[in-house]
C-alpha cells in the first residue's frame, strides 16, 4: 500500500460495493426462503412419477441448494468487503493523524513514487520566514514517525491483500456455481489461509518434525478441519506427493523414531482430522485442487515416500486418509478406477489380493484406529464410498475383468455343467471372489473391517444415501443402476448363502437394503407377470426385479442375523401400515389405483407381508435352533433398536424408505394418520419388547411358528383397524378378519416356498 494511495484514498466506490452486496444478501435471503418454502415445499407434496420422480425432483432439490449457497457466498463477500472498507478507512485516519503530529514537530512524510516514503524536516530553520518559530525535533522523533507510518501502511497492505486472497479463494471454490464456504468476517478467512500455509510448511518435513511441531500441526488440523478455505489452501500448498510423504513418513519408525515414541498416541486423532480436511478440500472446484486430484490419482501406483526408503504404495497411504469425510464423487470415481488397476496389476488380475497387500513387520502402520493395520487400500476407500452413494453405485457397477482378460474366474452360465471364463463386475469380485488380506486389530484378533466397509459401501450404493443414515423425504427414488445392483446382491446371496451367513457383520447393511426395497420384494414374491401387483405395490423410479426364489433364500439368510432380521421385519410392518393408508384413504389417480375392492386389497397386502415375516421367522428359527445358537434375547434387543430408528421416519408418511409410495401426499397420509397407525403398531410390538415372546416356545418348532404367526397377524390387524378408523371406513369392524385371512395364507406360502426354494438352508421346517 503506497503512502499517497492510502492518504488520499477515495472509498466511495468501495462504499457502493459494500452497499450493493448488502442489498444482494437481503434479496438472496428472500429467494432462498422462497425456494425452500415454495419451490421445495411444493415439490415435496407433488405427485411424482416416471422421469419426474428421478430427474426433475432431484434437479429441484439441487436448485434450492444453489439458492442457499448463493446467499452464503454473498454474505461472506459482503462481510469481507465491509471489514476491509472499515479497516482501510481507519488506517487512513491513523495515517493522517500521524502525519499531523509529525508536522507539529516540523517533520513531513512524502511519497517517493516508487512504493516508498521519506520522513524529512518540513521547514529548515535557516529558510524559515523572519519571526517564524520552527518546532524542534530529535532524530528519535523522526525514526518514531517513520516506524509508525510504516506500521500503518503494513497493516493496510495486509488488510487489502488478505481481502483479495480471500475473495479470490471464495470465487475459485466453485467457478460454475456458488460456494457454501461461510465467513462472518475478513479476519477469520485470512486467518484460515495463513494457518493453512503454516500447516503445510510443518508437514513438508516429516523426518525433522519435532514433538512440539507435531502438537502445533495437530492442533491446527483439529481447529480448521471443517474450514473450506483452509482445506483447499493446505492441500494445494502441501501437494499430493507431500500429503503421501507426510503420512507415510511419520508412521515409519525408521523416519522419525523420536516423534513416534513421543506422540504415537495422537496419530489416530490426526488421521481423522487430516482425512476430514482432505475430504473438504476435494469439494473445492478450484483449478489448483483439480490438478491436486489428478496428481493424487496418478500417484496411486507409485511407491511412497518419494525418497529415502519407500515402503508403501500411494493407494495404501491415501486410502487410510479417506476413512472420514465426504470426498468429491468425481475424485472417488477416478481414484477407484486407479485402485482397481493397481490391484489387478499386483494380484494377477485378482488371483490373490491377500498377497498383493500383505503387511510385513517393517512396513509402516498406516491406520491408527486400532481396527486394522491399513495395508489393504480397499478398506479406507470403501469407507469413503459408504458416505458417497453416487460414487459407490458407479464403483460396484464397473467391470473388474472382462471375459477375454487373463484370469481364473469361471462360471457355469448355461447349466450344462461346464464352466467357462466370465466377465466379473467389481461387486462380484469383491463380494464373491476376492481373497481379502489378513489384517489384525490392536487386540491381535483377525479384522473384518475391510469387508464390513464393503457392506457399508453397498448400502450406500443401492439406497442412494450414506450408510448408517435413514432416508429423507427428498431422497430421489432408486435409479436403474441402484436397482440392478440390488438384484445382484440378492442373486449372489441366493447362489451361495454362506457369503452372508458366514459374514454376519454384513447383515445390518443388507437388512437396511432390503428394508428400502420392500415394494420391489413384495412385487417379486407375488409372482404376478400380467396382473396389477405393480399398482398394489407402487414404485417411484426404477424397480428392482429379483427372482422370487432368490428373494426367499436371501430373506432366510438375512433372517439368521439379529440386525438384518429386525430391519426388514420392522420395515415391513411400517410399510404395510402405510400401504393400507395409501390404498384405503389416499386420493390415488384412476390410472394408478389398484382395481380391487377393499377386502381383496387388504388381504393381498397382508398375504405378501405374511410371506415376508414367515420367511424371516424361518431364518430366525435356524439361527436360534440351528448351529448358530443365537439367543432370542438378542433378537428382541435388535428389534427395539430398529423400532427407535424407524419411528424417526414415520412422519414422512412412508415408513422406512422414501420411494415406498409413489404418491406420498393425499388422504390421511398427508394428515399423519399413517404415521399414527404405524406408531401404534410399533408400540404394540414393543410394549413388552416382544408379545408372546418366542423364547417361551423353547425348542418346539411348531409352537415357535404359531407364535410368530400370531404376532404377525396381531400387528397387521392393529395397523388396518387404525387406518380404517382414521378414514372413517364402514368396514372398520371387518378389516381385522381380512388381515387374518391374508396373513395366514402368507405364512403358509412362506413355509411351502422355503421348503421348495431353500430347503438346504433349514435345520427343521415347520409344518
Amino acid at each position: 500500500m503506497d503512502l499517497d494511495a492510502l492518504r488520499f484514498a477515495n472509498f466511495s466506490s468501495l462504499d457502493t460495493a459494500v452497499g450493493d452486496w448488502s442489498e444482494m444478501v437481503g434479496k438472496l435471503k428472500t429467494l432462498e426462503e422462497d425456494a425452500r418454502t415454495q419451490l421445495d415445499g411444493k415439490a415435496g407434496k407433488a405427485d411424482w412419477s416416471g422421469q419426474n420422480a428421478s430427474v426433475t425432483r432431484e434437479f429441484i432439490a439441487k436448485t434450492v441448494g444453489e439458492f442457499g449457497d448463493a446467499h452464503t457466498q454473498a454474505s461472506s463477500i459482503h462481510s469481507i468487503l465491509r471489514d476491509t472498507r472499515d479497516e482501510l478507512v481507519d488506517y487512513r485516519r491513523q495515517l493522517n493523524e500521524a502525519i499531523e503530529r509529525g508536522l507539529k514537530k516540523n517533520l513531513t512524510v512524502r511519497d517517493t513514487g516508487d512504493g516508498g516514503f521519506t520522513v524529512t524536516m518540513n521547514i529548515h530553520p535557516d529558510r524559515a520566514a523572519e519571526g517564524t518559530e520552527v518546532p524542534d525535533h530529535s532524530p528519535q522523533d523522526a525514526e518514531n514517525l517513520r516506524d509508525e507510518v510504516q506500521a500503518i501502511l503494513t497493516k493496510a497492505t495486509e488488510s487489502d491483500s488478505s481481502a483479495a486472497r480471500a475473495l479470490r479463494a471464495l470465487a475459485d471454490q466453485s467457478p460454475y456455481g456458488f460456494s457454501d464456504a461461510s465467513y462472518k468476517d475478513r479476519d477469520s478467512a485470512a486467518a484460515a489461509m495463513k494457518a493453512a500455509d503454516r500447516a503445510a510448511e510443518l508437514a513438508k518435513d516429516p523426518k525433522g518434525m519435532s514433538p512440539e511441531e507435531f502438537d502445533e500441526f495437530n492442533s491446527t488440523m483439529a481447529q480448521y478441519k471443517d474450514d473450506d478455505l483452509f482445506a483447499e489452501r493446505f492441500a494445494t500448498a502441501l501437494g499430493p506427493r507431500g500429503v503421501l510423504d507426510f503420512w507415510a513418513g511419520i508412521n515409519d519408525p525408521h523416519t522419525n523414531m523420536q516423534l513416534g515414541q513421543a506422540r504415537v498416541d495422537k496419530y489416530g486423532g490426526l488421521q481423522e482430522n487430516l482425512s476430514l480436511t482432505l475430504a473438504n478440500a476435494t469439494q473445492s472446484d478450484s483449478a489448483a485442487m483439480q490438478r491436486w486430484e489428478r496428481e493424487m490419482v496418478g500417484l496411486g501406483g507409485e511407491f511412497v515416500p518419494s525418497r529415502d526408503n519407500p515402503r508403501a504404495m500411494g493407494v495404501q497411504v491415501m486410502s487410510n486418509l479417506m476413512r472420514w469425510g465426504d470426498f468429491d464423487d468425481k475424485f472417488l470415481k477416478n481414484y477407484g478406477d486407479e485402485l482397481v488397476r493397481v490391484e489387478k496389476e499386483r494380484s494377477g488380475n485378482g488371483r490373490d489380493a491377500s498377497l498383493a497387500w500383505r503387511q510385513f513387520p517393517m512396513d509402516p502402520m498406516l491406520n491408527r484406529t486400532g481396527t486394522d493395520g491399513g495395508s489393504d487400500p480397499m478398506t479406507g476407500y470403501l469407507m469413503a464410498l459408504g458416505r458417497s452413494p453416487e460414487a459407490a453405485t458407479d464403483f460396484f457397477s464397473g467391470t473388474f475383468v472382462t471375459k477375454d482378460e487373463d484370469h481364473d474366474f469361471t462360471r457355469d452360465t448355461d447349466g450344462d455343467g461346464n464352466k467357462g471364463k466370465v466377465e466379473l463386475s467389481v461387486f462380484q469380485y469383491l463380494f464373491e471372489e476376492r481373497e481379502w488380506p489378513k489384517e489384525y486389530n490392536d487386540e491381535f484378533k483377525e479384522s473384518v473391517t475391510g469387508q464390513n466397509a464393503m457392506g457399508w459401501a453397498l448400502e450406500a450404493a443401492t439406497t442412494g444415501h450414506p450408510a448408517g443414515e435413514q432416508p429423507t423425504p427428498d431422497l430421489p427414488p432408486h435409479s436403474p443402476e441402484q436397482a440392478r445392483l440390488m438384484e445382484s446382491i440378492v442373486a449372489s446371496v441366493s447362489d451361495d448363502p454362506e457369503r452372508l451367513t458366514k459374514r454376519g457383520y454384513l447383515s445390518d447393511s443388507f437388512g437396511q437394503i432390503a428394508a428400502e426395497y420392500l415394494p420391489d420384494i413384495n412385487r417379486a414374491m407375488a409372482d404376478d407377470e400380467h396382473g396389477n401387483t405393480n399398482l398394489l405395490f407402487p414404485v417411484a423410479g426404477s424397480a428392482a426385479e429379483p427372482d422370487h426364489s432368490d428373494v426367499t433364500r436371501f430373506l432366510v439368510s438375512v433372517g439368521q442375523n439379529t440386525e438384518g432380521f429386525s430391519k426388514i421385519e420392522m420395515g415391513q410392518k411400517a410399510y404395510m401400515t402405510n400401504l393400507f393408508d395409501y390404498h384405503l384413504n389416499s386420493d390415488v389417480p384412476e390410472d394408478r389405483r389398484y382395481p380391487q375392492d377393499p377386502q381383496t386389497t387388504v388381504e393381498e397386502i397382508a398375504k405378501r407381508s405374511g410371506e415376508i415375516s414367515g420367511t424371516l421367522a424361518i431364518g430366525r428359527q435356524e439361527a436360534v435352533l440351528g448351529e448358530a445358537h443365537q439367543k432370542d434375547e438378542d433378537y428382541q434387543k435388535s428389534m427395539g433398536q430398529a423400532k427407535n430408528i424407524i419411528s424417526g421416519t414415520i412422519g414422512t408418511g412412508i415408513g422406512v424408505g422414501t420411494s415406498f409410495i409413489a404418491t406420498p401426499a393425499g388422504g390421511a397420509a398427508a394428515g399423519g394418520a399413517a404415521g399414527t397407525a404405524t406408531s401404534v403398531v410399533l408400540e404394540q410390538i414393543f410394549g413388552a419388547v416382544e408379545p408372546n415372546n418366542l423364547k417361551d416356545a423353547g425348542k418346539d418348532v411348531g409352537a415357535r411358528w404359531e407364535r410368530a404367526l400370531e404376532n404377525s397377524t396381531s400387528h397387521g390387524q392393529i395397523a388396518a383397524i387404525q387406518v380404517a378408523e382414521a378414514g372413517d371406513k364402514p368396514y372398520a369392524n371387518q378389516i381385522a378378519d381380512w388381515v387374518k385371512d391374508g396373513n395366514e395364507i402368507g405364512f403358509s406360502i412362506a413355509s411351502d416356498n422355503v421348503s421348495r426354494m431353500a430347503g438346504d438352508l433349514e435345520t427343521e421346517i415347520p409344518n
